[in-house]
């Protein structure tokens, strides 16, 4: 964080210093989690349902922070403000103000319905072995955690990478007033949140907001693939670049193979130059998300060459987003269990029954709920069950009332072989069911969206037996 005094804090957000010295500074990043104090931070103070921030304020503050930013005196230094969402906002857009004047900084803000995570982590990665970069941790990508990163970056930042999510249509361009984009990458308009937008037509409305908030002298980097996204250059003035499978993208993504772990080799081309990739991260979509990287970073100025040595040696990125792991005796085992959606389970589902074609194993995909799909939930769950058994799943374990309609979708599809459906209401039935039915010749994929909590079936699968000592073992995103 840029180093600010109280009364500068109080200055920008319209707030007022009290129990403190205005001229304090805070020199720490801004934070939420009381449980987790950043030496010398600004603690965000938030009264919630059942929790009044405030209440820690002296435990953080003695634990380690410099002051407290929020709506009421809480005995420790802190800036008291009307509003402390929109403080927080108006604090993160007015500090990115001030390093946009006295620094070389880019911009890049990533959205899209699946994909944005691992696309911004692999971005991420690539930037910063050019230059200081500061990226959004995880997801943390809506209206508290986009104004957090960017006051993550200080004078010394040359690229800052922020995640956009959007739930409504308005929500990016909210976002955006916090943190304008020189560069906008949109890889695709899916079917997560249907329920919230109501069309694929409004997601692209909504995710176009991104396009719209660019500077003339701005880039749209656009998934050529996907016709809705490509629309979007007629939101914009801005240049546009394209990435994608087909002809006449400015990256184009060629010759994809995967080996026995699902781990995609491609090629990528532009203007004429050419370069092969081995990732090292499980699921052959991961290409088409190394493509969009390397796009955006192009727009920001690095070559192909040093942008895809780059990606070539990233090994892991956020959690629960791909995570291959080896048990010691054997099974291998697929967390996937951050969050889902129709695509994201297709894709999932994709790599799991290529990782069993090339290594002979039996596959088992344990599937969970698919949240805020709204009325197309149920058809949605089935249309994934229908594909898993298109697929040759062998097994299918269906969790939850929500993935009732997963398992019926499983018996109802067409597969050469006849596969195994086992419907379990809890996370705790699932994980006793499997400990007795999966063993070290099987590959077993956890997919759910993250209400669901099956990323606890995982953790208890592993907790099993140790993990071996695999050379290969990865963690890898979605």
């Amino acid at each position: 964080m840029v180093p600010l005094s109280l009364a500068q804090i109080a200055e920008a957000t319209g707030g007022r210093v009290v129990d403190g010295d205005p001229q304090l500074r805070v020199t720490g990043p801004a934070f939420l989690d009381s449980r987790q104090p950043e030496p010398d931070g600004l603690f965000v103070a938030f009264v919630g349902e059942h929790v009044d921030g405030h209440d820690y304020a002296t435990a953080v503050v003695d634990g380690g922070a410099a002051a407290v930013l929020g709506s009421r005196s809480t005995g420790r230094p802190t800036v008291v403000v009307d509003d402390t969402r929109a403080a927080l906002q108006e604090l993160a857009r007015t500090t990115l103000a001030r390093l946009r004047k006295g620094a070389d900084l880019q911009v890049l803000a990533v959205t899209g319905s699946q994909g944005k995570t691992s696309t911004k982590d692999l971005l991420a990665r690539v930037l910063a072995d050019r230059a200081p970069t500061v990226a959004t941790r995880g997801s943390f990508n809506n209206e508290l955690g986009l104004p957090l990163t960017v006051l993550r970056a200080t004078s010394e930042t040359r690229f800052l990478v922020l995640e956009m999510g959007a739930r409504g249509v308005g929500h990016l361009r909210d976002l955006c007033r916090i943190a304008r984009p020189d560069i906008a990458l949109v890889l695709n308009v899916g079917k997560a949140h249907l329920g919230e937008f109501g069309s694929r037509e409004n997601i692209a409305l909504a995710k176009g907001e991104l396009v719209e908030a660019l500077p003339a002298g701005g880039t749209a980097v656009l998934n050529l693939d996907d016709p809705l996204v490509t629309a979007m250059t007629g939101r914009t003035d801005a240049a546009a670049s394209f990435f994608g499978r087909s002809p006449g993208a400015d990256v184009r993504l060629l010759d994809e193979v995967v080996d026995d772990l699902g781990r995609p080799t491609f090629v990528l081309q532009h203007d004429g130059d050419s370069e092969r990739v081995a990732l090292q991260l499980l699921g052959r979509h991961q290409a088409a998300n190394a493509a969009a990287a390397a796009a955006a970073a192009l727009a920001a100025g690095l070559p192909l060459h040093d942008i895809a040595a780059s990606l070539r040696a990233v090994t892991g990125l956020s959690p629960m987003r791909m995570e291959l792991h080896e048990r010691a005796d054997g099974l291998v085992l697929v967390n996937d269990a951050y969050n889902a959606n129709p695509d994201s389970m297709r894709a999932a589902l994709e790599t799991l029954a290529a990782m069993g074609d090339r290594s002979g194993r039996r596959t088992v995909a344990v599937l969970g709920d698919m949240l805020e799909l709204g009325s197309d939930g149920p058809a949605e769950h089935a249309e994934v069950g229908r594909t898993a058994r298109r697929l040759g799943i062998d097994v299918v374990v269906s969790v939850g009332e929500g993935a009732r309609a997963l398992h019926a979708g499983f018996g109802e599809g067409a597969g050469d072989t006849p596969g195994q459906a086992q419907w379990l209401g809890t996370v705790a039935e699932a994980t006793a069911w499997l400990r007795h039915n999966v063993s070290g010749s099987d590959v077993v994929l956890v997919k759910a969206s993250r209400g669901a909590r099956l990323e606890r079936v995982a953790d208890e699968l592993l907790s099993d037996h140790p993990h071996g000592d695999d050379p290969d073992r990865k963690e890898a995103g979605t």
